[in-house]
């Protein structure tokens, strides 16, 4: 039986797609569930995986090819592989399959994928310690890069990580230019390409202003080292952080100042009466930006989490659509790549954002004396159209008290 292979249903925000990668070939065989192509939006990157064991018959969108929601993209043979290529993939699982030794599990075979199995080798992993999740028990690719994820072993897995980006990284060969030095020549992937326009598109077409101030982060710290060790045995190793306090902060900054937390439709101004804070994140792909959902009801431990999970799942090309679309208010951090002063550009349709910097110590006057004291310069870029210079300033003082009397985001005062 014949079977079509489809592209997902795209969301509205999201009006097509491009074939990134295919990982079968027409004629080549596929285990249930095992990946078959890559498809790039402009906001993350889904993956479309065999229906059956069977076999890809034909492709009919190649690589580069613009696709639009439940477009077919192959015909796929449900049934056996054809008995040469059963033979050779029976021939690659068992070759995948060679017993690994550790102290519990001494002589046992685990099943791989060849792509597991590859990167289990690059990587010099231990396959009996993979928690393994695809059929009969096999490891799959992705339970090898969760693996690899795993925070316990964070540290000493940071070469195989490495080796991971270095080997799923896009294969640009240098070429010599015209003068005989060494240059490559790379594709812009979509979503580049799209956060590209987005930033040119809110220069542009809002009145952005930048307004600056700085926050000693002094007390802040001095919270942090004294219940950072309680934080992580308190909420299952997750750490507290700096930016848990920045969220908590712009939340009831928010609830002060409403146009802040605003966005555009038309002619319209949407003023909202929750608080989404987009964190804006770096990949290898590009910036996106994942959203917090009902910050105010999120505790530090919640928001943690919740912010280390989605650096993970960027890095790993693992967002979905849903975890970035909306938001009403975004904070990027540029401080934790050393960036002492910058002025963010908007994330239409919001009307502001937050841009966090490096914290470092420089002589400050306080009641006469000089002190060196832990600063932090902070921006607000807003669109001048909806927010007075007033109301963005007070905003941005309030973020600043809030930080550097940490209790009274718990008093509300």
């Amino acid at each position: 039986m014949t079977i079509e292979i489809k592209a997902p249903t795209l969301p509205e925000s999201v009006p097509d797609g491009t074939i990134a990668t295919w990982y079968k070939k027409p004629g080549e065989s596929a285990a249930r569930d095992e990946l078959l192509v890559d498809i790039e939006t402009d906001k993350v990157v889904l993956e479309v995986v065999a229906p059956a064991d069977g076999v890809l018959q034909d492709i009919m969108k190649g690589e580069g090819d613009t696709i639009i929601s439940n477009e077919v993209l192959a015909i796929f043979a449900e049934g056996e592989a054809p008995a040469k290529q059963a033979a050779e993939k029976s021939a690659e699982f068992e070759q995948a399959a060679e017993p690994q030794q550790d102290d519990d599990k001494s002589g046992e075979a685990v099943l791989m994928s060849p792509a597991a199995r590859k990167l289990v080798e690059e990587n010099g992993l231990d396959a009996n310690k993979i928690t393994s999740t695809g059929k009969d028990g096999r490891v799959t690719k992705e339970d090898v890069i969760n693996f690899m994820n795993d925070a316990d072993s964070k540290s000493s897995e940071a070469a195989p990580q490495a080796a991971l980006a270095q080997a799923e990284a896009p294969a640009a060969m240098p070429a010599a230019s015209s003068d005989g030095r060494a240059e490559k020549r790379v594709p812009m992937s979509r979503l580049r390409a799209k956060v590209a326009e987005r930033l040119l598109q809110a220069t542009q077409t809002t009145a952005m202003l930048t307004t600056f101030n700085e926050v000693n982060m002094s007390a802040v710290m001095d919270l942090r080292n004294k219940y950072k060790d309680a934080f992580e045995k308190q909420h299952d190793g997750t750490r507290l952080g700096f930016m848990s306090f920045f969220v908590r902060a712009a939340v009831e900054a928010l609830k002060r100042f409403p146009a802040v937390n605003a966005s555009m439709d038309g002619n319209d101004i949407v003023y909202h009466g929750y608080q989404d804070i987009g964190v804006a994140v770096s990949s290898d792909r590009g910036l996106v930006v994942p959203v917090l959902r009902d910050a105010d009801s999120l505790s530090f431990a919640d928001i943690e989490q919740a912010i280390r999970d989605f650096g993970l799942k960027a890095r790993d090309g693992k967002l979905s659509i849903d975890e970035m679309t909306g938001g009403t208010f975004t904070i990027s951090n540029g401080g934790v790549f050393g960036s002492l002063l910058s002025t963010p550009i908007l994330n239409p349709p919001q009307t502001a954002i937050l841009g966090l910097h490096k914290i470092q110590e420089r002589p400050m006057a306080v009641n006469g004396e000089v002190k060196v004291l832990p600063m932090m310069y902070l921006a607000l870029s807003y669109d001048h159209r909806m927010i007075d210079g007033k109301e963005a300033v007070q905003f941005l003082v309030t973020i600043k008290d809030l930080l550097e009397d940490p209790a009274r985001i718990f008093l509300d005062v």
